[in-house]
């Protein structure tokens, strides 16, 4: 099953931590959140120059185990990240929203009855084969987890002359958002129209006619969308603590650099 992972958007909330680089490319540990989404991906087996020259100089020594011999000139890796991976580059454009750069891969889709997406921009242990297998046995066209909000925003019902009648946390309200996890069917493209954000009109449409699911997930997510959500996965990331590397065996003891 074909992955489409959307790389693009300016990244104007983390212009403080790095305007030289596109939000996907930002690090967490030593490779950036895209590398982390896309090893999500293949564990389950299914600034757009920036991201192409990443994968170009993909350097697999950083995170993998191997062999160095002939004082340098030779290097045997023990393990291998993407040997098994095909990524197709696809520029669609700087300005253009999720919904045009959906659009702009609709051939590359063909013969394929459904297809994941992602924003590139959030860590999950999303069981995937579980929530396609959910989407699979219903009648809708798409589908998106549904994660509980982490920011710590309170919200506010006001009454007559302002006064207010009631004060909730965001979590304690029932309400879900949008963690970025996508399945499709290959007739959301008969959903679209030119130019629309694909969450906002087609999705209104899918909505109204019942082929719009969300998939509820409670367990761990996180999105990378400003400095101070970078510094809680580094923090993770430096105490050991990563759930969404579903592809390592959880409770494994730490890895030693180099031998002595």
């Amino acid at each position: 099953m074909k992955v489409v992972l959307f790389c693009g958007g300016l990244g104007t909330r983390l212009r403080d931590y790095s305007e030289s680089i596109p939000k996907p490319l930002v690090p967490v540990g030593y490779r950036p959140i895209l590398w982390n989404v896309m090893r999500y991906y293949a564990h389950f087996g299914d600034k757009a120059d920036s991201i192409k020259q990443y994968f170009l100089k993909y350097d697999e020594t950083i995170s993998n185990d191997f062999v160095m011999s002939e004082g340098g000139r030779r290097v045997d890796l023990l393990a291998s990240d993407i040997q098994d991976w095909k990524i197709t580059f696809v520029d669609t454009g700087l300005n253009s929203n999720i919904g045009m750069r959906l659009k702009a891969v609709q051939a590359l889709l063909e013969g394929e009855e459904m297809f994941l997406a992602n924003y590139s921009d959030g860590v999950s242990d999303l069981p995937l084969p579980d929530m396609i297998d959910t989407f699979r046995r219903q009648d809708a066209v798409a589908s998106f987890a549904g994660v509980a909000p982490t920011q710590s925003f309170h919200l506010v019902s006001i009454g007559d002359g302002g006064r207010v009648k009631s004060i909730r946390h965001v979590k304690d309200v029932g309400m879900r958002i949008n963690g970025g996890f996508f399945v499709f069917r290959k007739q959301i493209f008969d959903w679209m129209r030119p130019g629309e954000e694909l969450v906002q009109e087609p999705f209104q449409r899918l909505a109204a006619a019942g082929k719009l699911l969300a998939y509820p997930y409670d367990g761990f997510w996180a999105c990378l969308d400003t400095f101070k959500d970078k510094q809680l996965l580094e923090d993770l990331y430096s105490r050991g603590q990563v759930p969404w590397e579903v592809w390592k065996p959880q409770g494994a003891p730490p890895k030693v650099d180099a031998a002595r």
